[in-house]
């Protein structure tokens, strides 16, 4: 690894812009922002992904690796990425810092704690509830209605006993009501951070924030519970993005870590905005498959920062087109053309979809070991009779030099062709008719069915003046229904939408759909079984 100061100085970063955390990591001072000034953007380019198999297809691998090879051929470029949560870490995925000769360093320290914004944000979460608690106990002069608070706690951690709990039990502790747990990634808060654009716009985020109902029906805010400024306080170094590096020293800044499968799936507003001023392209990669990170980055992100991308890298494997072509998990690593020429309609599919927002596509085929000739070349054949080119990608084998074609196609596409970034549908759009937009343009389902409690919710919005925001789908990332099991490209399913609930402060509502919940619980074998400290002294396990 180089010394952080020195990445930091080959773009153009003063020393005193840069906040050291040891040697290796640092955050970027907000002052770095003024001096780039008018300095005008690099091009934005994103990763995304098709449907994948539960272990993922490399997205993060992908967007590290790209970033190495453009700047191996030339071309200046800052990876832009999410910050690992514990939850997958120790759940089902293991460590999200990419792995071999793309990866981001130092992974350890990245993967568990970093800088600390995680834990900034839970706090910050979990003061909100206890004021709100508070009070209700000291009087509750809002007239909360105890039936109607909004607010859950929030942990970095996947713990599915915590879904519903009830507090406040035993004498003298409190109003005792139903509440629960959701993971930190899927907290409010960090979407704020994620979609402000300074700490002036964090603080007034913070206080749109809706966290409970009073007796006549009406908002109360954490502005009104008198909660931000502490709020704020927790956050001051959150807020700061992350500069690391990958395996071969290029620039990463790593920043907010929002889930694509129950929030929004994007890195910080602020890391993007910063790298944009100091690089000639800026990869960065939203969560999960197309449906669900991608659109989000051009529904929610985009729209919101006024951010117009100019291309896009779909990630492909030979392994998740098996999986979404029938294929049994235990048989990925077999060949089987039937299995893979079946799931290529969900590769299809997404490239339709991507090509809705205006924005040049490519394919990258992330290699794996057990690729056949055969299966790479039938992948090659199809994208090319859709009119897209693919490359394949082994950077996790060969770093930089493994993704030179898939970067040189990329730069030419950036040169040659103009991204016309349109959002899927308009603000004036009711709610439910955005919901329904979403389904039936990506997902190709015939139509959604709301429950009793989502339609109420969805009219009480309407009638408070939410209707303009856009639409946040948590939903299943295995099937473009909200059904995991409907693999492949699937048609004629209604998406069940249980709940609808508002996030004013990051900007948009959330669309609770399928069995979808925001405390993920951890799997049979937990990813913390195998993680431990060698002879050492040093983390095994974790990748």
């Amino acid at each position: 690894m180089k010394p952080i100061l020195e990445v930091a100085a080959a773009f153009g970063i003063a020393e005193e812009f840069v906040e050291l955390y040891g040697r290796y990591k640092s955050k970027l001072d907000p002052g770095l922002r003024d001096e780039l000034g008018d300095r005008p953007d690099g091009k934005l380019v994103l990763v995304t992904a098709m449907n994948p198999t539960p272990a993922g297809e490399g997205k993060t691998l992908t967007t590290i690796g790209l970033a190495q090879s453009l700047n191996a051929i030339g071309a200046p470029t800052i990876a832009a990425l999410r910050e690992p949560s514990l939850g997958p870490c120790f759940g089902m995925k293991g460590g999200a810092t990419g792995s071999n000769k793309a990866q981001l360093l130092p992974s350890e320290d990245i993967n568990l704690h970093f800088t600390g914004d995680l834990h900034a944000i839970t706090s910050a979460h979990n003061l909100l509830a206890a004021m709100i608690d508070n009070h209700i106990f000291q009087g509750n002069v809002l007239q909360i209605d105890t039936n109607r608070i909004l607010w859950k706690r929030a942990m970095d951690m996947n713990d599915r006993s915590l879904r519903q709990i009830v507090v406040g039990l035993g004498e003298g502790n409190g109003s005792v009501h139903e509440s629960g747990f959701m993971i930190t990634t899927a907290s409010e808060v960090m979407a704020v951070l994620c979609l402000s654009e300074d700490a002036r716009d964090l603080k007034e985020r913070l206080g749109r924030m809706v966290v409970a109902r009073n007796m006549g029906g009406e908002a109360v805010t954490a502005e009104q519970i008198g909660a931000v400024d502490a709020m704020t306080v927790l956050l001051k170094e959150a807020i700061k993005p992350n500069l690391v590096q990958t395996a071969e020293g290029t620039p990463a800044i790593v920043h907010g870590g929002p889930f694509a499968n129950i929030a929004h799936g994007c890195s910080s507003v602020i890391g993007t905005k910063t790298a944009l001023k100091l690089a000639e392209i800026v990869v960065t990669e939203a969560g999960f498959g197309a449906d669900l990170g991608a659109e989000k980055f051009f529904d929610i992100k985009c729209r919101q920062a006024g951010l117009k991308p100019d291309a896009v890298v779909l990630v492909v494997t030979v392994k998740a087109l098996k999986y979404n072509g029938g294929a049994a998990k235990t048989e990925l690593d077999q060949p089987n053309p039937e299995a893979l020429r079946a799931g290529l309609s969900n590769m299809k599919r997404h490239l339709e979809n991507l090509r809705k927002f205006g924005v040049p596509v490519m394919v990258a085929l992330n290699h794996f070991a057990s690729d056949t000739e055969e299966e790479i070349t039938l992948v090659k054949e199809e994208c090319g009779r859709l009119g897209i080119k693919a490359e394949l990608s082994d950077v996790w084998a060969k770093g930089s030099e493994g993704g030179r074609e898939l970067a040189t196609t990329l730069l030419g596409i950036l040169k040659q062709e103009t991204a016309r970034y349109t959002p899927l549908y308009s603000d004036e759009l009711d709610i439910k008719a955005k919901i329904e937009t979403v389904v039936r343009e990506v997902y190709r389902g015939d139509g959604i069915k709301l429950s009793a409690k989502a339609a109420a919710r969805i009219e009480e919005l309407e009638r408070q003046g939410f209707g303009r925001l856009p639409v946040c789908m948590a939903k299943t990332p295995y099937s473009f229904s909200d059904q995991a099991n409907l693999l492949g490209a699937p048609e004629g399913f209604t998406v069940q939408v249980k709940d609808v609930t508002l996030s004013a402060g990051a900007g948009f509502v959330v669309v609770h759909t399928g069995s979808i919940v925001t405390m993920p619980g951890l799997p049979k074998v937990p990813a913390a079984e195998r993680i431990r400290l060698d002879e050492r002294g040093e983390v095994a396990g974790l990748l």
